[in-house]
Order: structure tokens, then C-alpha cells, then sequence
């Protein structure tokens, strides 16, 4: 491979003609602001300025509107630059400064071990710093890439609308993200979970595919509130909102129902998949010691467990199922887990899963 800052250096004056003018600035506004999400911008990005600059990896990383960095966007980073990339977009990002360098691995400004040469850029928003565009080859070169004053002032000058429209879709996320979560777990809240359910509802109806949905309520909840007051009650619902949260896979929804209640919902999966994940729940959360700093508080939960199409057809109608099966848990001794079954078919477990835990039938 020839050496990349010789490349970048032959390859200036093509790039600093391709990328200067109204012309390439209008592209440039028209291709940021086209998508709404944070992603969309960032491959609008680089799919505008890759082609025209020398360097054969590339990387947007962005800084949400809390500081933390991830790549939305990137080409060829295999082999440790994608790594290398997100270590240099944080140097930029805290300084707002470019970093060019000869050999990452031999740069004391950035702790990284891969062999590259990188130029990188600030994306610089109203009031914050927003990311970084980062270029890289993964081998070292003689000296460090120079930049013209020409190509330097292009890039800058398509990088301030890039940068706003970035700003501007991470916001947006941001209160998106707000306006469907639950203010105490972080959880999902209802009104996203109802969203959910009728978008996989009508997801299953045309693929053919099961749906299930876990019903969670936390058994005598209320004598945790009455024993050791509210704020530890609150507390103890972080924490077994953390438990929920990794009991579940990425695919799945988790969602706080409201009060001690909590709700699953799980895409493609028939209804013993569901029960070794209500199951999973429930042992997890009986086995937890809540609040350890403090009181050290056991809790249990009741589980019920439907799946569509085996019990009804409609999202309010697995709601209701699975609703139906928790109090069944309860009414039989609380701590278990229960499938909604369909006719006369309730009293049995689903075929192909283990008995429930607790050796109750489901309804």
C-alpha cells in the first residue's frame, strides 16, 4: 500500500476542486437534511464527502446530547479502526480541534495500539460539540497528511450544515426517546408499550409469526411502601426494572405497565420460548437481594404469559390474556408462571416447554 499521506497529498487539488462552490455546499445541505434520524445524517455525511477525500476508512462518531460517543455511521473499519476511530473522535470531540496524525500507535494524545494514519474533524453544533468525521488507512505513514488551505476550507465549509442537521436529529431522539420512557425505570413506559404491541401485532398477523407477551406484577409490593417507606419502594422498582431489562433480549420490548407492574413483549417467539423467559424473570428476581446498601429486600413476581395466535388475535386481547394468567399465578400461591391457554386445551403445558416452575396449570 502506498503511503497514505503521499496519496493525500497528490490527491488535494482534484478534492479541494470537487468539494469547493455553492454547488457542492447545496448538495451537501440537500443530502443532511433529506433523513430525519441521526444515522440517516451521518451516512449522508460521508456519502457525500468519502468519494472526494484520500483515505479508505471512514467514521461519524456522535455525541448524544449526554456526552456519550457512538459510530452512527462508517466505512471499511475492520481490522481495530473502528476502535481507533471512536478513541480519536473523543480527543476531538473534548477539544473541538483537528487530529492529524502520522501513527496513531505512536501518538501520545490518544491511547491506541492500531498502526493507522488518521485525519479527523470537528463537527461543531450551536452550543456543543457534536462529534467527529474521522479518516483513516490502517498503516502508518512518514510524516503527517497536510491539508491545502483550499481543501481545508471546502471540508470546514461543508462540515458546519452537517454538523447542524446532526445537532438537530440527536435532539429529536433525545425527546423521542423521553417522551416514550418511563420517568422512575427508564423502562419503557404504557403509552410506547401499546405502540409496540399493535406495530408487532400487525407484524405477526403478515409474517405468520407468534407473538408473545409477559405479564409481570410484584407480589405484596405494597408492604415493601408500607415497611420501609416510598423511596425505597421506588428504588427496589429501578432495580427490578435492571433485572427485567437483562432477562430479555435486544429484540425484545420492556416496558413498566404502571405501579409494580411491568410487561415483555417478545417478537417471533411461541409460547414455551416466552415461558423460559418468564421463568427466567421470575428466578432472577426472586434471587436478587434488592437494595443491598440498605434494607436488603427479597421480592417475587407472578408471571403470565400469552401468545398470538394461540389464545386470541388482537393486542388488547393479549393484553388481557396475559393479564388473566398473572392473577390465576396469584390466585394459586403467587411466585410463578402461568401460559394462557386456549379452550379446552387449558389445562396442559405448552408443548415442547418444561412444566411451569411452580407445578400449576395455566388457564
Amino acid at each position: 500500500m502506498a503511503d497514505p499521506a503521499a496519496q493525500w497529498r497528490t490527491g488535494q487539488p482534484e478534492a479541494g476542486a470537487r468539494l469547493s462552490g455553492r454547488g457542492a455546499l447545496v448538495e451537501m445541505m440537500r443530502a443532511v437534511h433529506a433523513p430525519a434520524d441521526p444515522v440517516g445524517v451521518a451516512e449522508a455525511v460521508i456519502g457525500r464527502l468519502a468519494p472526494s477525500l484520500p483515505a479508505p476508512a471512514w467514521a461519524l462518531v456522535a455525541a448524544d446530547p449526554s456526552g456519550r460517543l457512538a459510530t452512527l455511521a462508517g466505512r471499511d473499519l475492520g481490522n481495530g479502526l473502528g476502535r481507533a476511530a471512536e478513541a480519536v473522535a473523543a480527543w476531538v470531540v473534548e477539544r473541538g480541534q483537528e487530529f492529524v496524525t502520522a501513527d496513531l500507535r505512536a501518538d501520545p494524545r490518544v491511547s491506541d495500539t492500531t498502526s493507522a494514519t488518521v485525519v479527523a474533524f470537528p463537527l461543531a453544533g450551536r452550543d456543543r460539540m457534536v462529534g467527529a468525521l474521522v479518516g483513516l488507512a490502517g498503516i502508518a505513514s512518514a510524516q503527517p497528511p497536510v491539508m491545502g488551505r483550499r481543501l481545508a476550507t471546502a471540508v470546514a465549509t461543508l462540515l458546519e450544515p452537517a454538523a447542524a442537521a446532526l445537532d438537530a436529529a440527536l435532539q429529536r431522539e433525545r425527546l423521542e426517546a423521553l417522551s416514550v420512557t418511563d420517568d422512575l425505570t427508564q423502562l419503557y413506559n404504557s403509552r410506547y408499550l401499546n405502540l409496540a404491541l399493535r406495530r408487532e401485532t400487525k407484524r405477526a398477523a403478515r409474517s405468520g409469526l407468534p407473538l408473545s407477551l409477559l405479564f409481570i406484577d410484584l407480589d405484596g409490593f405494597k408492604l415493601v411502601n408500607d415497611r420501609y417507606g416510598h423511596l425505597c419502594g421506588s428504588r427496589t422498582l429501578v432495580e427490578v426494572a435492571a433485572v427485567i431489562r437483562t432477562s430479555a433480549r435486544e429484540t425484545d420490548v420492556a416496558a413498566r405497565f404502571g405501579g409494580d407492574e411491568f410487561a415483555v413483549v417478545l417478537p417471533e417467539t411461541h409460547a414455551a420460548g416466552a415461558l423460559a423467559v418468564g421463568e427466567r424473570v421470575r428466578s432472577r428476581i426472586e434471587a436478587t437481594r434488592f437494595l443491598e446498601d440498605g434494607p436488603g429486600i427479597r421480592v417475587t413476581a407472578s408471571v403470565g404469559v400469552a401468545t398470538l395466535p394461540d389464545v386470541v388475535d388482537t393486542a388488547e386481547g393479549l393484553v388481557s390474556a396475559a393479564d388473566a394468567a398473572m392473577y390465576a399465578v396469584k390466585d394459586a400461591g403467587k411466585n410463578g408462571v402461568l401460559v394462557a391457554r386456549r379452550g379446552a386445551e387449558a389445562s396442559e403445558p405448552p408443548v415442547g416447554a418444561p412444566p411451569p416452575v411452580s407445578g400449576r396449570a395455566a388457564p
